[in-house]
Parts: C-alpha cells; sequence; structure tokens
C-alpha cells in the first residue's frame, strides 16, 4: 500500500507521527512524506521517498508578523498574546493550509496514494486528500481542542475547503470529519472534547529522537537524573538559568538541553552537578531519568508520561499551558507559570515530584494506562482497513 505521510516542518509537529510511519515502512508500505525543506534529513535518514510540499512554517510566521516590532532577544513567547494568537489564526487557518493545497494536491493527483495521514496541525493536507478523493487519517500532536482555542480559523478553512469543492466541517476540535488517530490519553482530555470524539481511534505516544550519544555518566550515574528542556520554539535564557538554578540545589545530577533557541554560552557558568549540551537525544535520556523539568511540548510531555516519570512544567507559550494543566491535572505533575518560576520555587517543587508517593502512584498509573493503548505497530496493521 502507498500512504502518504504529512506534517508541518517543526519538531512538536512531525516527530509525533514517525513512529507510525517507521512501523508502516517495516509493514512493507510504501511510505512518501510531504513537508518543508528544513525537516527533510531526518526523514531521508528514516528511508523514506521525501517531497517538498505544505510551506514554510517559518516563513510563514515571519508574514503574519511582519511589521511587528520584535524584543530583542527576538523570541514569540515575549511578544503580546492578542499578537501572538492573531499571528496563529492566519499562520494556521489561512497561509499554512493554502500552501498544503497548493503543493500537496497535485503530489497526491500525480501519486494516488492509497491513505494519507496528516497530522492535526497540516490541515490543507486534509482538504487536499478530500478533494482527491482519496480516504485520510488526521494524527494528532497533542490535547484536543486546538482549533477551537483559535477562533477565526474555521472561517478561513472552510472558505479553502469551498475553493476545493470540498466540505470540511470542526469535529471535536480537530480538523474534518476523517478518523482521528488520538495520542493523547483519554484520562488527560478535555471531558468536553472526548465526549465528542465520534471518530477516536487511539494510538500509543512513543517518544522520537534523531540518534546521538548521552554523555557515559548518564547510563552510569547513581545518583538522581534530573533532565532539563525549554524546547525548541519558546525557549528563554532567564527561565533555563533560574531552572539549572534551581535544579542544581537538590543535589542530583541534572543533564540541560539548551536547544536552538538558548545559546549555551547565554546560561553562564554551570554548578557542578549540572551538565549543558546544545541538544540531547531526549528518547534515549528519558529512560535514565528520575524527573524532567519542561516546557510542556506534547511530544516531550507525552514521552515522559508513557516513560513514567514525573514532571515539572514550566511552560512558555503555544500549546504547552494546556499540557502543562491536562497532567498536573491527574497528579503526575506540577508546574510554575510566568514569575512563579524562581530558582526556589522550582528546587521546592523538584523535591516534591521527587518523594512524594502519592505523585509517584499517579505517574505510574498514567503510564499504565498509555501502555495499553495500541501500539504504532498495532496501529499501522489496521491501516488498509481504512482504504
Amino acid at each position: 500500500m502507498k500512504i502518504l505521510f504529512s506534517s508541518l516542518p517543526s519538531h512538536g509537529h512531525t516527530y509525533p507521527l514517525l513512529p507510525l510511519a517507521v512501523a508502516a515502512r517495516d509493514q512493507g508500505h510504501e511510505i512518501i512524506y510531504a513537508t518543508w525543506d528544513n525537516f527533510h534529513p531526518p526523514l531521508v535518514a528514516l528511508g523514506f521517498e521525501v517531497v517538498r510540499g505544505g510551506g514554510d512554517m517559518n516563513g510563514a510566521f515571519a508574514d503574519a508578523l511582519a511589521g511587528v516590532e520584535r524584543p530583542a532577544s527576538g523570541t514569540h513567547a515575549q511578544l503580546d498574546e492578542g499578537v501572538i494568537r492573531a499571528a496563529a489564526v492566519r499562520v494556521f487557518g489561512e497561509l499554512l493550509p493554502r500552501a498544503a493545497v497548493a503543493t500537496v494536491r497535485p503530489l497526491i493527483a500525480e501519486r494516488r496514494p492509497d491513505l494519507v495521514v496528516y497530522e492535526s496541525g497540516a490541515i490543507g493536507v486534509g482538504i487536499a486528500a478530500r478533494a482527491e478523493g482519496v480516504p485520510a487519517l488526521c494524527h494528532g500532536f497533542g490535547r484536543g481542542g486546538g482549533l477551537d482555542e483559535l477562533p477565526g480559523m474555521k472561517e478561513w478553512l472552510g472558505a479553502l475547503a469551498a475553493d476545493n469543492g470540498v466540505e470540511f466541517a470542526i469535529n471535536a476540535g480537530h480538523p474534518g470529519s476523517d478518523p482521528y488517530l488520538d495520542i493523547y490519553p483519554l484520562s488527560a482530555q478535555d471531558p468536553a472534547y472526548a465526549a465528542k470524539y465520534t471518530t477516536r481511534v487511539p494510538l500509543r505516544p512513543t517518544a522520537f529522537a534523531e540518534p546521538g550519544e548521552l554523555p557515559d555518566w548518564v547510563a552510569e550515574h547513581r545518583e538522581k537524573l534530573i533532565y532539563l528542556t525549554l524546547g525548541t520554539a519558546f525557549g528563554s535564557s532567564a527561565v533555563m538559568r533560574a531552572a539549572i538554578r534551581g535544579l542544581a540545589a537538590t543535589g542530583h545530577r541534572v543533564l540541560v538541553a539548551a536547544g536552538p533557541t538558548v545559546p549555551v554560552d547565554s546560561l553562564g557558568a554551570s554548578p557542578d552537578n549540572v551538565t549543558v549540551l546544545p541538544w540531547v537525544p531526549q528518547a534515549e535520556v528519558l529512560p535514565h531519568a528520575d524527573l524532567v523539568a519542561h516546557h510542556g511540548g506534547s511530544g516531550t510531555t507525552l514521552g515522559t508520561a508513557a516513560a513514567g516519570i514525573p514532571q515539572l512544567f514550566l511552560p512558555q507559550g503555544a500549546d504547552q499551558f494546556i499540557n502543562a494543566d491536562a497532567i498536573t491535572g491527574t497528579g503526575a505533575a506540577r508546574q510554575l507559570a510566568g514569575e512563579a518560576q524562581t530558582a526556589k520555587a522550582i528546587t521546592a517543587l523538584a523535591g516534591e515530584l521527587l518523594t512524594d508517593t502519592a505523585v509517584a502512584e499517579c505517574v505510574r498509573a498514567l503510564a499504565d494506562e498509555i501502555a495499553a493503548m495500541p501500539s504504532p505497530a498495532e496501529t499501522a496493521a489496521t491501516l488498509s482497513t481504512y482504504v
């Protein structure tokens, strides 16, 4: 079977799809992956046929924010919330969906895949598949209901669908009426959206990272290990410095992934029990971690939950606050937001998360729930039933 996968070109939108794409490839299906150029290298390394499609996410945000004065650091997190929301509505509701239809619909028409799998941010691909009469699955990357958080997108998407001769209703906070592969554990879903999931297909979230080497001490460590990351899009040097000080004060070993938005040299000298690296193969470090302190991106949130590790959320923007609320609500995490993200508060909550038996029970319950969800391999074996 020929399957076209497509996602927006970012870690948080692409990595959640890759375990299913790899499983489908391993079961003998032909995989074509459409996304923008900047995410081609890891996909080529997986052996997929990779084509350009879907639109330039960074360029779309640059267009949407043209004329907006940026802070000196240039991070989205420091912009006014209303400005960010308006830009996101235009990027995800108009610019990227129209770019996806323009680039992916001709690809579908030419290659005629048997099935299209698009992530829930790549809404234009779903419209393109419907316009070409090809069955499609929508693959979630986080908690449901994202479209309802951005009023105005529905109108843009409805107009785009009409331009392509199809209808595209919003179903339970995700686009279209296509079957929805939901990687969020049901206990952490918003009940209002979970009740509407008439097409929900549970799929176990599986951590993915490009392969890399960990420091030797990570696998051999005898102290507790705390892993710190603020992700790839909303990192803040100030927040990371506070987190390093707070986590170092626990006396445990701390491994820090600075990421692309936080220069390592902006963090200053680190305490002896802290190791700072520009990048860490996250999927490989999680089995060794005792606590993960992070921004609340969906990939890190779900990967940590599946690994059975308590979480300390330090949300900065986008859907990070939604994830922080969801997992904290299960009892498996704690969170600090805004001015509360101080070194002293981080030390206190990290200590609590590492020692509280009630937290540990909630962490195990959530991990057990995720382990019971169908694996990517099990789900890949059912893909032919959607054709």
